[in-house]
């Protein structure tokens, strides 16, 4: 695997080599994320890397966008209750603090997360939880990532 794309995360959506992506959507890329703490975690990276606000979209384009967090949302919402009989809800967020480009955090919540977290935001998670590697994006994960795919082609047809 070629780890550049990860310096050009939309770019290389935008070439085929992020290999992170799941399905390419309207406005954007739905791509599983690098960390796995809540299994199911996913972002919306917008299609074009010159984007960094919501607000700088034509409105067609911001509704899109909206529209595929949706989707994407929705997506990893069936997928996780079907793998986890724990899971509860699903979180959206648009930051933009960190990474200087358009995207949209999707994140699982289940009922097993320590009691201190489960009711706050996934960002006061301890910072160990985002680089060890047990917590690391891997084949484990390929069945929950094929599953959010597959509602996201089920989604995508009922429109």
């Amino acid at each position: 695997m070629n780890h550049d794309w990860r310096a050009d995360r939309i770019g290389s959506a935008l070439r085929g080599e992020n290999p992170a992506v799941m399905r390419r959507l309207d406005a954007g890329f739905a791509v599983i994320g690098d960390v796995q703490f809540l299994p199911g975690y996913s972002v919306l990276l917008a299609d074009d890397p010159d984007v960094q606000r919501l607000s700088e979209l034509p409105r067609r384009r911001r509704l899109e966008f909206l529209s595929d967090m949706d989707r994407l949302g929705e997506a990893v919402e069936r997928a996780c209750r079907r793998s986890d009989g724990g899971f509860r809800r699903v979180n959206l967020e648009i930051l933009g603090n960190t990474d200087g480009f358009l995207h949209a955090h999707v994140w699982p919540r289940f009922d097993w997360e320590p009691d201190d977290l489960v009711r706050m935001p996934v960002w006061l998670y301890p910072r160990d939880r985002w680089s060890d590697e047990r917590f690391a994006l891997g084949p484990r994960h390929d069945s929950l990532r094929a599953a959010i795919g597959e509602e996201l082609d089920r989604l995508g047809s009922a429109d």
